[in-house]
């Protein structure tokens, strides 16, 4: 751990990627104890997760799988910080959730961060939201039904993309 705490403090973007690599490899063959200091590690070296794709990659194989079968206040907590890529982790997360059929965290969190000032938070959400949308076409209608007035036109345009044309421009011009 001491050598992985090394490569994500490092200042070169593809060194912080191999630690978090490595961190998805050993939990994916971890003991639940394992899993925990992984999770642990993972959330305490945040600040270091400063890029979209040391995100995307990494997050749902360590914080979305750990959080599986756990109380899942953390993703909230990370959702209301005030750092991007702690906010894009807990949106990202998700996927694991949803990979499982359950969409409850990732459309309240979606909720939480639609209206975010940043572009990388609208793709995220939007990515989210199109994930929900592949499992139940009707849990992302009844979300779009309520909020594609509030959503960013990126996050819109990702979460319809699977729709067909007739239905993503009923869905765009409601905005």
């Amino acid at each position: 751990m001491s050598e992985l705490q090394v490569l994500v403090e490092s200042k070169y973007h593809e060194a912080r990627l191999c630690a978090l690599l490595i961190v998805v490899e050993r939990f994916k063959k971890a003991s639940p104890a394992e899993r925990d200091a992984l999770y642990k590690f993972y959330l305490k070296n945040a600040r270091y997760i400063n890029n979209w794709d040391l995100v995307d990659v990494t997050c749902p194989h360590v914080v979305g799988v750990y959080l599986l079968d756990k109380d899942r206040s953390r993703l909230y907590e990370l959702a209301e910080s005030d750092n991007l890529w702690e906010q894009r982790i807990a949106m990202v997360s998700t996927v694991a959730f949803i990979r499982k059929g359950e969409f409850t965290d990732t459309l309240a969190i979606a909720e939480r961060l639609m209206t975010h000032k940043h572009d990388l938070m609208h793709k995220a959400v939007g990515w989210m939201l199109r994930e929900v949308g592949k499992k139940n076409r009707n849990t992302l209608t009844d979300f779009l039904e309520k909020y594609a007035t509030c959503l960013p036109r990126t996050a819109l345009r990702y979460a319809i993309e699977h729709y067909p044309e007739d239905q993503r421009q009923y869905f765009l011009k409601k905005k």
